[in-house]
């Protein structure tokens, strides 16, 4: 199977199902969006996983996948199955989000990206998480499609924002409050 199929040299693309739309069509925004998130969780993931709880990110990285696979999606009675986003799948977020916050100073300032180069990579998926976030919640305003995977999202890029708060701590980083 080759990878390239030029079937996509004049601006289209197809939907699970075989629909062909626009590579601009807010469907494709938004799940090229959130494979861009997985990209971003995946560079973060590399540069650090002796702070981070590895299992729960690959999880995080295939929830992306289902939820980019929902998304391109054109119907619901397709010949095969597409996973589904488990039910309640931002609880595992919530859970490790509290378990950081217990280590983390009170925050009593908006705080500046950056100080250590993960952080900065946990910053980048959370404003691509939400940039995702935005696309879908168009989305579904549009087409009533994607309303788990804005649940999602939004835990998500929390998660993200306290991750880089984490890493931080861990890799003795100053935070840097934002002084308006």
């Amino acid at each position: 199977m080759k990878i390239y199929t030029k079937t996509g040299d004049k601006g289209e693309t197809s939907l699970l199902g075989g629909t062909r739309v626009a590579k601009h069509d807010l469907r494709i925004e938004a799940y090229g969006t959130v494979d861009e998130l997985n990209a971003w969780v995946g560079l973060l993931s590399d540069k650090a996983a002796a702070h981070l709880n590895v299992p729960l990110m690959q999880q995080i990285q295939e929830n992306l996948f289902v939820i980019g696979s929902q998304l391109a999606m054109e119907r619901d009675d397709l010949p095969f199955s597409v996973p589904q986003l488990q039910v309640d799948a931002e609880k595992a977020l919530e859970v490790e989000m509290d378990r950081m916050d217990e280590t983390l100073p009170p925050l009593k300032n908006f705080i500046l990206p950056g100080g250590h180069e993960c952080v900065s990579y946990a910053h980048l998926a959370r404003t691509v998480c939400r940039r995702a976030e935005r696309r879908v919640a168009a989305l579904w305003h549009e087409e009533n499609k994607g309303a788990d995977a804005i649940v999602y999202l939004n835990r998500l890029s929390d998660f993200f924002f306290t991750l880089s708060r984490y890493l931080s701590v861990a890799y003795k980083a100053e935070e840097i409050p934002w002084k308006p």
